[in-house]
């Protein structure tokens, strides 16, 4: 696929009882296509300039579009269909992009034909990049930061560099996109009145325990991001704690068409995931979404 694995997530919402807790019943799973929503005003897309052009040219229509600043741009969470007019038009007028894994990343741009350079950035090298980005963005270039999936900075890189931002006075505009955990709890069922993101839970069992109980003691909606190796170990001490008063929904690959025929085929027979994949969207229907090359 064209974007990394997303973690599962579990939402966990109070019944009208004293106790808060998991319900022992099978969770749901939920599957539904996104919708995307951008200013019709923003409906203008310019392509990238051209590489033969000289340097003062394309410095000249990026200013023209974009002011100088850091742009937090959501992109795809699985279908290429999800990504706005408005982020199309902010990565192909950027001087960089900084990029989680550059290789995921390359597809997406590849895809929609966009050529501005890609720049690593990641919670191992994170730190280091910081100040060089900050002094590019200093110097007045538009720097765009884009995650493996989604809205950057939430359980992805780039908090800590909007924060710096904030306190240098260097811009932060935020590009409104797609965020997995706001497009599974509108449709999961659960109150959306109120709810706690707790996000990745600690590794460490005691701290892992502690925090899952903080949880039950409240009334909200609780939605953690659980990585698929580790969902039932969640399900078990999720269900110890909050008990059996508490609804639990799971949402996964909620963009994404044909995961499901794929895999089952594929367990069943010699043909790559990538070939199957082909087949299914040439039978279903075409869909812009790219599959990962593993089989």
């Amino acid at each position: 696929m064209l974007l990394r694995r997303l973690p599962w997530m579990a939402f966990s919402t109070a019944a009208p009882l004293p106790l808060y807790s998991f319900s022992s019943s099978i969770p749901k799973q939920l599957t539904f296509s996104p919708l995307s929503f951008c200013s019709t005003s923003e409906l203008h897309l310019t392509q990238h300039p051209d590489n033969n052009k000289p340097e003062h040219e394309t410095d000249n229509r990026r200013s023209q579009l974009l002011k100088p600043g850091l742009y937090l741009v959501g992109t795809p969470i699985g279908n290429l269909e999800d990504i706005t007019f408005r982020a199309l038009r902010v990565l192909n007028s950027a001087h960089v992009i900084l990029s989680e894994d550059t290789r995921h990343s390359g597809k997406l741009l590849h895809h929609y034909n966009i050529k501005t350079p890609l720049m690593s950035y990641h919670k191992f090298n994170e730190s280091q990049r910081e100040q060089l980005v900050l002094r590019r963005l200093k110097q007045g270039e538009i720097v765009a930061l884009i995650s493996d999936a989604g809205t950057p900075g939430i359980s992805d890189p780039g908090m800590e560099l909007a924060k710096l931002c904030v306190s240098e006075n260097v811009p932060v505009v935020p590009i409104p996109g797609p965020c997995a955990l706001i497009s599974a709890l509108s449709a999961s069922g659960l109150s959306t009145d109120e709810f706690t993101f707790v996000g990745f839970l600690p590794k460490h069992s005691g701290s892992r325990r502690k925090r899952l109980m903080a949880s039950a003691e409240q009334t909200a909606t609780q939605i953690f991001y659980v990585p698929p190796h580790k969902l039932s170990q969640f399900l078990e001490e999720g269900s110890s704690i909050f008990g059996d008063t508490r609804r639990c929904v799971i949402a996964r690959e909620m963009t994404k068409f044909h995961e499901e025929a794929v895999k089952l085929v594929a367990e069943r027979t010699s043909v790559s995931r990538k070939t199957i994949y082909s087949l299914a969207l040439r039978k279903f229907g075409k869909q812009l979404e790219v599959e990962d090359d593993s089989s």
